[in-house]
């Protein structure tokens, strides 16, 4: 969201996550901005709409490569909050419901779909009341003001605190642009390709005792693997392709 010569060192900052919790499929409809083989199964035109444009704020293309839009982290979300993880199947949601600390987790009576929805929704209907029209249709540095609103919990919404809802936003923007390729995100493995990270562990025996020398590797996915794109040794682990490293 910030200048763009920032966003290497923010990256590489949080490293290279993954997702807890892969999405399940029923009703299907399509919606703008997914790959010809991806279905939305949760998220409505509009609030793909809205994503797509707040995560490629979070996230931005620039000369380093492409953002979290490109590398289909919409999708991810979509795919996560039509599963577990977007009905806390899984998760205490007895109360109180206290504004909590970081190191308490989640601390809502939403579930994640429904933060989503009703966040999105009161958004771009403030943004139409001031602006005229919906959160994707602004100006990027209008974008970034709504944006900094809710980081700064500045943000006029009713159902849940604003800085709530920036938190979790960021978090699975996150998380979608690091995850394995599986779950929806990541597409082309394009966060795993700026920071430098192989991907599926490999043997590395052979390179304990190289110290400070670069591993660059062509990153393999858990998709690779079950696609048999990947070759793999004796063991069941990919055999990495080093890269030549560029001075």
């Amino acid at each position: 969201m910030g200048e763009s010569g920032g966003r290497r060192r923010f990256l590489k900052s949080v490293g290279a996550l993954s997702a807890a919790v892969p999405a399940g499929a029923v009703a299907q409809h399509h919606a703008h901005g997914a790959a010809p083989s991806e279905k939305y199964m949760f998220l409505s035109a509009a609030e793909v709409a809205f994503l797509d444009a707040a995560v490629a704020r979070l996230i931005p293309a620039d000369n380093l490569g492409p953002g979290a839009k490109e590398a289909g982290v919409t999708y991810f979300i979509d795919q996560q909050l039509f599963g577990g993880f977007g009905t806390m199947a899984k998760m205490y949601r007895q109360g109180p419901h206290g504004e909590g600390t970081p190191q308490q987790g989640y601390q809502s009576p939403l579930t994640p779909q429904e933060v989503y929805r009703v966040a999105i929704g009161e958004i771009n209907g403030a943004c139409a009341k001031q602006y005229g029209q919906p959160f994707e249709k602004l100006a990027s540095a209008q974008q970034d003001e709504v944006l900094r609103a809710l980081d700064e919990g500045k943000f006029p919404l009713e159902a849940v605190p604003a800085r709530f809802f920036f938190n979790l936003l960021l978090d699975n923007t996150i998380e979608g642009f690091f995850s394995d390729p599986i779950y929806g995100g990541n597409r082309d493995k394009i966060g795993w390709k700026l920071v430098g990270f192989p991907g599926v562990a490999a043997v590395y025996t052979q390179h304990v005792e190289k110290y400070g020398v670069p591993y660059d590797a062509l990153p393999i996915s858990i998709v690779d693997i079950l696609e048999n794109k990947a070759t793999l040794d004796e063991t069941g682990h990919p055999k990495h392709v080093l890269l030549t490293r560029k001075d």
